[in-house]
């Protein structure tokens, strides 16, 4: 049954959506229809029950329908004619660009199957690489558990992480763990500096560690600790830089030919080659221990490939990134946001949905700009069209006035995930986002995009590295550009009232002595 309902997908940033084409490759690619810049959000009359989409036959994909855990060495891999390389999604290493995978990771995959199948002679049976994305803290316990082989995703060699795993020999090497900062960056003499400063990172990253070993070194001299953040696992390398370079977060750390790379697509950052919390490092392919044969085949093909050889250095020079260029920080901004944040707890109390990914949810959809009106008639902060909040299902009048607009917006995602998400086997974070991805792209196609998802072998309850993948191979980058622009500003949000909590304790505590 054709969908009763049509949902214009908003071009991001206003239609801003930036290209950067290098070997030949052509990073974020806009989606397969995409709406003109002058075009405005729209959302769609609301449906009292969810319009049902029949289904559809579909052509072969790569994926596995079915992932089964299995354990074993090369040769159970050659019989069974399949290797299972664990991924992480990422602008740098491994995309789909129109379904087919591409980025650093890709290209080294194809490379390994390809002499792969040369060596075992495997004619008409071949052997295949098949990609099996999990997010960041999922990539070692998958290995162990049998769901993947080999775990590449730009992974530093650590102590750590040896007691879990093997890994190849290095694909790059020397690599150093640098401080990048931006343009609303403080002035940075040396580590010691960074006393006292808050910094976000991924708990699972190497970047941690380092960081946690800074920590021990400043406090045994006397010196005010980090401030160290964990942020969400799903916030990666590539958006921490974009981050800094909007002047939304003071500094990052990240690998140094990583921060290099994207230097060229974002000329504000500037990377601090003395400032070096990790020299050194290796990456490699991690693998299940006592896997003799998988770690003499990696050792022959790391040889032939690693940076430095002619195949890794045509692969590290072909790939340009493109930044989702976000909005700049200005002074303005933050004030703007603390002035609103009473507005979007109550609302996001009111309809269980976090506040401050409401409120991020708000600054993509217009600044937090209330006077914000579109040609189709969306109205204010939440860019909601006044017959969407009329609709008995949210029953709101007058979005032109602040107050309404935001609790018209939040009860209209606390519909789409009741209505759409009811499942209690969602995390209640995931169905925030699949709420957000429905506001932007509808909920039919979201559900039908889950329905998709499950019959690749992903998991149709999880956004990051799942369902947002079976977004980016049909619909294109924008609903998966749409929400994750929005985890950003929820990251920086969180740093903001974490700040200002920080503050006012301390105000507190000045008043108490």
């Amino acid at each position: 049954m054709a969908e009763r309902l049509r949902v214009r997908v908003p071009a991001l940033l206003g239609g801003a959506l930036v290209l950067a084409i290098a070997g030949g490759v052509i990073w974020f690619l806009p989606s397969r229809s995409p709406v003109p810049a002058s075009a405005p959000p729209a959302l769609p009359i609301l449906a009292p029950t969810p319009p049902v989409v029949e289904e559809e036959d579909e052509a072969p994909d790569e994926g596995i329908a079915a992932n089964p855990p299995w354990t074993g060495d090369l040769d159970g891999m050659v019989e069974r004619r399949l290797i299972r390389l664990l991924v992480v999604p990422s602008r740098t290493d491994y995309f789909l660009d129109r379904g087919e995978p591409k980025g650093v990771t890709a290209e080294y995959a194809r490379e390994f199957e390809r002499r792969l199948n040369r060596r075992f002679q495997t004619g008409a049976r071949p052997i295949r690489v098949v990609y099996v994305p999990v997010v960041r803290d999922d990539l070692l316990p998958s290995l162990g558990s049998g769901k993947g082989d080999i775990a590449a995703a730009n992974l530093t060699i650590t102590p750590e992480r040896r007691q879990i795993v093997d890994f190849s020999p290095p694909i790059r090497s020397d690599v150093r763990e640098i401080v990048v900062t931006g343009p609303e960056s403080p002035t940075l003499a040396s580590l010691e500096d960074l006393a006292g400063r808050e910094i976000l990172t991924r708990r699972s990253s190497s970047y941690w560690d380092s960081l946690g070993a800074l920590d021990g070194r400043l406090r045994a001299n006397g010196r005010m600790g980090l401030r160290l953040q964990a942020v969400l696992e799903a916030v990666d390398d590539e958006d921490l830089l974009e981050l800094v370079a909007s002047g939304r977060l003071p500094l990052a750390v990240v690998d140094d030919h990583k921060a290099r790379a994207w230097q060229r697509a974002l000329p504000s950052l500037a990377l601090h080659d003395d400032l070096v919390l990790r020299s050194g490092g290796d990456i490699a392919w991690a693998f299940r221990k006592d896997s003799p044969q998988l770690a003499a085949s990696l050792v022959s093909f790391t040889k032939a490939t690693a940076k430095g050889t002619e195949f890794g250095n045509v692969v590290a020079n072909r790939y340009l990134v493109a930044a989702e260029q976000l909005r700049t920080s200005d002074s303005a901004d933050r004030k703007r946001f603390l002035e609103l944040l009473a507005l979007f707890e109550k609302w996001g109390g009111r309809y269980r949905f976090d506040p401050l990914l409401l409120a991020a949810q708000g600054y993509q959809e217009s600044g937090l700009d209330q006077k914000r009106r579109s040609p189709s008639g969306a109205v204010g902060i939440m860019q909601i069209r006044p017959a969407t909040a009329q609709d008995p299902t949210v029953g709101v009048t007058r979005i032109d006035r602040l107050e309404n607009n935001v609790e018209a917006g939040a009860k209209y995602l606390r519909h789409l995930i009741d209505v759409y998400f009811p499942d209690p086997d969602i995390a209640e974070f995931d169905r925030m986002l699949l709420a957000l991805a429905a506001y932007n792209a509808g909920p039919s196609r979201i559900g039908d995009l889950r329905r998709r998802a499950a019959r690749r072998g992903l998991d149709a309850n999880r956004w990051f590295g799942e369902v947002e993948l079976q977004a980016e191979r049909d619909l294109g980058r924008e609903t998966v550009a749409y929400v994750g622009n929005i985890v950003k500003y929820y990251t920086v949000y969180r740093g903001i009232t974490e700040q200002e909590e920080a503050r006012r304790l301390a105000r507190t505590q000045i008043v108490a002595r």
